[in-house]
Parts: C-alpha cells; sequence; structure tokens
C-alpha cells in the first residue's frame, strides 16, 4: 500500500469530517480547517472507499483478520454496504466457524452499520435512540401463521391515537384481507408498515372483539420506551413489573420514578421485560443496572470495555498518525472541546482517549442508587433482546440471583463509537464488555433459566400472558413449574393451538417487521476535556 493513510488524511481533511459521539446532532457541526492543498488522487466515492477500509483496519474489534488495502482494493466495491459487508467477514468465530457478523440468508453484516442522516434508510435508528420517531408508531408479529398481531404501540403515536394497542388482531392493511404468513405477505407489510407510503389503512379487532377501521399517518413524538408498568402481589411478595423497549437517551428521569415507586410500594423482586429491546445507550444501561443492583457491590467492578491489541497500544507516534486523530470529541452542546495538550494542539479527539482495558476511563464501578433492595431480578428476554439489554443483564448476573424467561436473545457483546466519514457515519464493534467475572463473549446469546414463547394475543400485563405468567409463578412458588390448569394458558406448544412459525421463522419475520428497532451499544467517551 502506497501512502494510503496519507490519502485517507487529505480526504478527511478535504470534507471536514466531524463526529457525532453518542448518536447526538447540533445544528452547527464543528469545521475542521484544511491544511495547505495537496494533490489527492481519486473521486469523492472512491476516497470513501478508502476511509472505510483504514478506519476499519485501526478500529475493527477483530481488525487483526483484515487484509492489507492492496489484497483487500476498497475501491473495487459496487457500494459502501457491500465493502462493509466484506469486511466483516473475515473475523471468524472459533465456537462456530463462521463470522461473528455472519447472518443465514443475509447481504447485511450482524451487527455493522451505516448511517446516512435524516433522510437515509438508518435514520429511524437513530431516531429511535434519542427519543424522538417519524413513523407509525406500532410493530406487528404473528401470534400463529393465520393470526397477525400488534406487538407494542408507542404513547403518543398515530397508532396509539387510533386506538391500537398490544395484541389488536390485524385483519385488513390497506384493503388486503390475506395476511397469512408467506414471503409474500411479509414483503408486502414491510412496504405497507416501513415503506415511503405516508400513511396506512388498517381493520383491526380490539380486546374487546370490536371491529374497527382507522388511518395511521407518519408523525412526529417523543418515544416513550416504558411501555407498561405494574405491582403485582405474589404469595407474600412484591414484585414489580416494568416493560423497558429501548436504551433511549431521554428516560432518565422516568426510570428513577418508576423503581422509586416500586421501592416506596414493598417491592422485592422486579421483572424487567426486554423481549423486544435491541438496545442503546450504555449509560441508559449502567442508570439501570445500579438501580436494580445490590447495595454491598458499591465501588465493585460493573462491567470492563476491551478494544482491540493497536488501541490499547497506542503509542504517541502512532496517536498523531491515527485515524482518530480527525473524529474530535464533542461536548453535551455539541461543540468542540479546547485541549491544546492532545494530539493536534487544538481540540480533544479520539485519538486522546486512553483505550487500556486497566484504564479507569473503562472500568465501570457498582454506584447503587435508589432504596430498591431486592431479592431476584427476572428479565423476560427474545432474540430481539441485544446489546445493551445483554449488558444489563451480564453485568447483574455475578452479583444477584437473575433469571431469564423466554428465548435465547440475539447475541451481541460488542458496541460502537460513530465514525463520521464524509456524509456517512460508520458503525463497526470497536469494543467488547466483560462483567466483573471476566465473561463476555455471548455472541450467540444468553440462555434462558426457562425456555418459552410469548403470547400475542395478551395485553401489557396480563397474568396469564405467558412469560409474565413464568415469572410471577417463580416469583410465588419458586419454581417454573406450574398446575395442570395452569400450565394450559402458559404453554406456547400446546397442541391444541394452531401452527405457530418455526423458531427460524420467528427470528427472520421479527427482524423484517421491526425494522425502527435498534440493535446496538452506544458509548460515549467517559473523559472529559
Amino acid at each position: 500500500m502506497k501512502n494510503n493513510n496519507g490519502r485517507l488524511i487529505l480526504f478527511l481533511l478535504t470534507f471536514g469530517i466531524s463526529v457525532l459521539f453518542a448518536c447526538k446532532k447540533t445544528d452547527t457541526p464543528p469545521v475542521v480547517t484544511p491544511t495547505p492543498p495537496v494533490v489527492v488522487t481519486g473521486t469523492r466515492d472512491e476516497l470513501t472507499k478508502d476511509s472505510i477500509f483504514l478506519y476499519a483496519k485501526e478500529l475493527y474489534y477483530w481488525n487483526t483478520s483484515l487484509p492489507t488495502y492492496d489484497v483487500f482494493k476498497p475501491r473495487s466495491f459496487s457500494s459502501n454496504e457491500t465493502e462493509l459487508y466484506a469486511l466483516t467477514q473475515y473475523s471468524k468465530n472459533p465456537e462456530t466457524g463462521s463470522p461473528y457478523e455472519y447472518v443465514t440468508n443475509s447481504t447485511l453484516p450482524k451487527y455493522s452499520f451505516f448511517d446516512y442522516g435524516a433522510t437515509g434508510k438508518t435514520a429511524a435508528l437513530k431516531a429511535d435512540l434519542n427519543g424522538t420517531e417519524t413513523d407509525f408508531g406500532f410493530s406487528v408479529m404473528y401470534n400463529t401463521i393465520s393470526d397477525l398481531r400488534v406487538k407494542y404501540v408507542y404513547p403518543n403515536s398515530s397508532a396509539s391515537q387510533q386506538g391500537l394497542t398490544r395484541a389488536c388482531r390485524l385483519t385488513a392493511i390497506n384493503g388486503r384481507t390475506n395476511l397469512t404468513y408467506s414471503n409474500s405477505t411479509v414483503n408486502f407489510l414491510n412496504d405497507a408498515l416501513f415503506g415511503s407510503a405516508t400513511s396506512v389503512n388498517l381493520t383491526f379487532t380490539d380486546l374487546s372483539g370490536s371491529s374497527k377501521t382507522v388511518t395511521v399517518a407518519k408523525s412526529t413524538y417523543t418515544l416513550n420506551p416504558i411501555l407498561f408498568t405494574n405491582i403485582y402481589t405474589a404469595g407474600t411478595k412484591k414484585v414489580g413489573y416494568i416493560v423497558f423497549n429501548s436504551f433511549t437517551n431521554n428516560v432518565s428521569a422516568a426510570i428513577n420514578s418508576t423503581f422509586a415507586s416500586f421501592a416506596t410500594q414493598g417491592v422485592t423482586e422486579v421483572i424487567v421485560d426486554l423481549r423486544y429491546n435491541g438496545g442503546g445507550y450504555v449509560s441508559t444501561a449502567t442508570q439501570i443496572i445500579d438501580i436494580l443492583a445490590p447495595t454491598a457491590q458499591n465501588g465493585n467492578v460493573m462491567y470492563t470495555t476491551h478494544y482491540n491489541a493497536f488501541l490499547q497500544g497506542l503509542t504517541t507516534a502512532q496517536r498523531q498518525a491515527s485515524v482518530l486523530a480527525h473524529q474530535p470529541i464533542l461536548d453535551s452542546q455539541g461543540k468542540l472541546q479546547n485541549y491544546t495538550s492532545g494530539v493536534n494542539k487544538k481540540y480533544a479527539t479520539y485519538a486522546d482517549l486512553d483505550y487500556s482495558s486497566t484504564s479507569s476511563d473503562n472500568i465501570e464501578r457498582f454506584a447503587k442508587t435508589g432504596s430498591l433492595n431486592l431479592s431476584r431480578v427476572y428479565f423476560i428476554v427474545t432474540d430481539a433482546t441485544a446489546s445493551a439489554s445483554e449488558l444489563t443483564i451480564n453485568s447483574l448476573k455475578p452479583v444477584m440471583d437473575v433469571k431469564l424467561i423466554g428465548t435465547k436473545t440475539y447475541g451481541k457483546p460488542v458496541g460502537f463509537f460513530p465514525i463520521k466519514i464524509d456524509k456517512v457515519e460508520m458503525y463497526i464493534p470497536e469494543f467488547e464488555t466483560k462483567n466483573q467475572l471476566g465473561v463476555g463473549g455471548y455472541y450467540s446469546g444468553l440462555t434462558v433459566d426457562k425456555e418459552a414463547f410469548e403470547d400475542l394475543t395478551k395485553a401489557w400485563g396480563d397474568e396469564t400472558e405467558t412469560l409474565l405468567g413464568y415469572a410471577l409463578n417463580y416469583a410465588k412458588t419458586g419454581t417454573f413449574v406450574t398446575s395442570a390448569a395452569k400450565t394450559a394458558s402458559l404453554s406456547a406448544n400446546s397442541t391444541t393451538m394452531p401452527q405457530r412459525l418455526s423458531t427460524t421463522e420467528i427470528k427472520l419475520v421479527s427482524e423484517q417487521l421491526d425494522q425502527n428497532s435498534f440493535k446496538g451499544m452506544v458509548k460515549e467517551p467517559a473523559k472529559k476535556f
């Protein structure tokens, strides 16, 4: 490779790169002043492809698996997406023999993606994290192959205003009444619910049995990821229940209020329902962990963040030459942080951070908040439970009694900070988290203590809903075993039930019919300059 780092640096300077860390946007992004003009070869598209490769070569968690520039030939790829997919298929998981980012029957990586801004196809993911959405406000899933149900509705959304709730049965969409599961039907649903249309016509049967026809229009609303809370009496215990759908950055006060209410009412066990929660901000996960954790853990390690060996061992010279020197670390107002002692002697950049696993910046410690004193916490999980959700569970497992109910989780122990390259933000795994016992690496997902499938015919909080029912039964009896009568209502595999989708089909369809769900773990730099 001939002076590719130099070519990249010139490209970055030419187009005034700036970073939007933790998905925060600013109306007046910082501008990097170009150096005196030097001849740069290649088109804008070619230079972007160069940058994608060179950033991955330094930052990707599995960067040692990547070939050289000359072997990889980034400019030979037809698009940014095809290049990114190729980059992510070199690193092999020794447990499976497949790449860490391989997904069966998909040409998209499991973890990495691009964001193209407000009009880009992943813009909704970023909005979901920042607490503002522009969409219909609901998602759907098959309970059986002929039974399409609403699986959740966000408060304040257009769908909520039109009367949709979890468990409503959809009987017609845009006039189509045949909604039985098939590939063509799923494609139709994708187009109707996630396409460019600004409205969708729905006929549904609500939980009272009434049929309604409504038009739901896309609207912008403030996202509240707390979909339901309640307190149950299970034997002699008070058990709190919270359905938490995303680790957004706008929910801190609501989290504190909900768990404070639990404490006031004498809750000693908590059920945290993360069945659709794909993750989000590490800071929000840390807040919840500190609320649930025992006071005795104060000061002990919660989790440690691990970067690749190159980043951990950066020398002064390597920092100055690193592509990270062109990624500013912005303050809470989205502005540059003056830092004359840093690499570029002007403002703080990601090249100024300490990436070693022994750095205090990369060791999160428990700091108990609130007055909850819990004997046990239950997590309701599915294959859609990912990233920051898994971090929450993995961090608490060594320090208290944790029970998992549902199906194996998604498997994403890695996270990222965004990298700005011209007009695109790149998200690739840059770090892995491990709990106080050094346990991480759950790339195939976290296994459950009680395997069961959800019942989409039941509203949030219904004690006979399969997954919630198992948690409440355990709280009452200390076992997942139920009486014969209750087992009939809890079993998702009863032979009297209509045909369900297979486990593989459920996983595939849940991805396709919930495209606005963010799966990721975004970490803000702990160090302020």
